[in-house]
C-alpha cells in the first residue's frame, strides 16, 4: 500500500480550510498528517484519528496564542519535515504548507486556499500604518521581498505535481504570482446545519474573524450612519478597536455555538460581508439558510453569490454598502429564500470530495504512477 501525507499549515481551530483538510482526511484515513502546530480539542473528528507529525513550534510555550510571530521561521519548520518513503503528498495551504519538500519519484497534490496572505495581495491590510507597530512593521518590510522569493521557488513544478485553487479568484492570483495554472473545486458549506425554517427578523448580521481584511470597520461606518441593527459573530485581535468604533445598534455576540450561528442565519434580515475573500464560506452558510447576501463584488463571492441570491456593491465604501442596503430596505429586489437555499445546495462536501478524489487520480496517473496503486474511498459510502 502506498503510503501518504497530508499536510496543513496548522492546526488550532476549525474554520474554513481546517474543513476542507477533514474532507480530505476522510477521503484518505490511512494518511499521516504533518502541522506545524496542533492544538487539541479544536479539531474535527477525522483528523484526531490520523498519526501526526508537528514542528518544534509545537515545544513553543503559548504557541497557539503567538505562532502568527513566528511566520520568518516556517519555511524553515515546514521544510525540515521528514517525507522519505511517502508516495503521495496532499498539501492544503494558506501560508507555507505547500512548501513542504517532496521525496523523488512522489506525487504532491496542493490545495492553495490562497497564496501567502500576509506577503502578497494583503500584505497593506495586515503591514498598512495604523495595523500594526513600527517595529512589526519594519520587520515585516525586511522579511517581505525573502519570503515572496521563497513562496515562489517552492511553488514551481518540481515542487508541486499539480495544484487546485479554491475559486478562479485565487487561480488567477496563482497564475500572477507563481506563472502556473490552477484546476478550481470550490470548497464546501455543511448544509445539513441549516434546514430550519426561515424566520427573517430586523437584524442584519455578520459571522467572521476580526481580521483587518474582513472589512468589519466598513460595515460598522454603514451601519452607524444607516441606524439599523447590526449583529456581529466572531472575536479576533481587532476586537477592542472595532467595538470603540460602533454606536448602540451594533451589538458584538462573540464566538457563538454552530448551532446558535445557523439560528441567526435564518433569522436574519439579511447578511452583509463587505470584505475581499479567497471563497468567502460564510456568504454560502447564510444562503444554505435562505438568507439573502449584501456583498461586494469582489474575490471569490462573486463566484458564490448571485443576482437572484444578493446585492451587490462596488467599489469599497461605506457610501456604496449603504446604498445596497437601502435598495434591499426599499424592496427594489426581490430575493428569494429557494433561490437562495438552491444556489448553496451546490457546494455540498460529496460535490467537493469527488472532484478532489478524481483530481488527486489524474495527477497521480499524469505522473506515470499505475491507477490501481492509489487507494479509493467509495465516496457514497462516507455520506450514508
Amino acid at each position: 500500500m502506498i503510503r501518504i501525507a497530508l499536510i496543513h499549515d496548522w492546526l488550532t481551530g476549525m474554520r474554513g480550510g481546517e474543513y476542507v483538510l477533514d474532507a480530505i482526511a476522510e477521503i484518505y484515513p490511512q494518511a499521516e498528517l504533518f502541522t506545524l502546530l496542533y492544538v487539541p480539542g479544536k479539531i474535527a473528528p477525522h483528523l484526531t484519528t490520523l498519526k501526526r507529525h508537528t514542528s518544534w513550534l509545537q515545544k513553543v510555550p503559548q504557541a497557539e496564542m503567538r505562532y502568527r510571530h513566528f511566520l520568518p521561521w516556517m519555511p524553515g519548520m515546514i521544510e525540515g519535515f521528514d517525507l522519505s518513503g511517502y508516495d503521495l503528498i496532499l498539501s492544503s495551504s494558506h501560508c507555507v504548507a505547500k512548501g513542504i519538500r517532496k521525496p523523488k519519484n512522489s506525487v504532491h497534490v496542493s490545495y492553495v486556499h490562497a497564496p501567502m496572505r500576509y506577503m502578497w495581495d494583503r500584505y497593506e491590510e495586515y503591514f498598512g500604518p495604523g495595523r500594526s507597530s513600527l517595529l512589526v512593521r519594519l520587520a515585516a518590510q525586511t522579511l517581505r521581498k525573502r519570503l515572496q522569493k521563497w513562496d515562489q521557488q517552492v511553488s514551481n513544478p518540481d515542487r508541486i505535481d499539480h495544484m487546485i485553487a479554491n475559486s478562479q479568484f485565487i487561480a488567477q492570483q496563482i497564475l500572477t504570482h507563481y506563472h502556473r495554472p490552477a484546476q478550481v473545486i470550490f470548497p464546501f458549506a455543511d448544509l445539513n446545519r441549516f434546514r430550519q425554517p426561515r424566520q427573517p427578523g430586523k437584524n442584519y448580521l455578520m459571522v467572521t474573524a476580526f481580521a483587518p481584511y474582513k472589512r468589519i470597520d466598513l460595515a460598522l461606518e454603514a451601519f452607524n450612519r444607516l441606524q439599523l441593527p447590526l449583529l456581529i459573530v466572531g472575536s479576533g485581535p481587532e476586537e477592542k478597536r472595532l467595538k470603540k468604533k460602533s454606536r448602540s445598534n451594533i451589538t458584538f455576540l462573540g464566538p457563538l455555538s454552530n448551532a446558535a450561528v445557523a439560528d441567526l442565519y435564518s433569522k436574519c434580515k439579511a447578511f452583509i460581508f463587505p470584505g475581499i475573500e479567497d471563497f468567502g464560506i460564510s456568504p454560502v452558510e447564510a444562503m444554505a439558510a435562505g438568507a439573502p447576501v449584501i456583498a461586494l463584488r469582489e474575490g471569490g463571492v462573486a463566484e458564490t453569490v448571485t443576482e437572484e441570491t444578493g446585492i451587490f456593491f462596488h467599489p469599497q465604501t461605506a457610501e456604496a454598502l449603504i446604498e445596497a442596503v437601502e435598495k434591499f430596505e426599499r424592496g427594489t429586489v426581490i430575493l428569494s429564500e429557494k433561490n437562495c437555499r438552491q444556489r448553496a445546495a451546490q457546494f455540498s462536501r460529496e460535490r467537493f470530495q469527488k472532484e478532489y478524489q478524481q483530481a488527486v487520480r489524474d495527477a497521480w496517473i499524469a505522473a506515470g504512477k499505475h491507477p490501481d496503486l492509489l487507494p479509493e474511498v467509495i465516496l457514497s459510502h462516507l455520506h450514508r
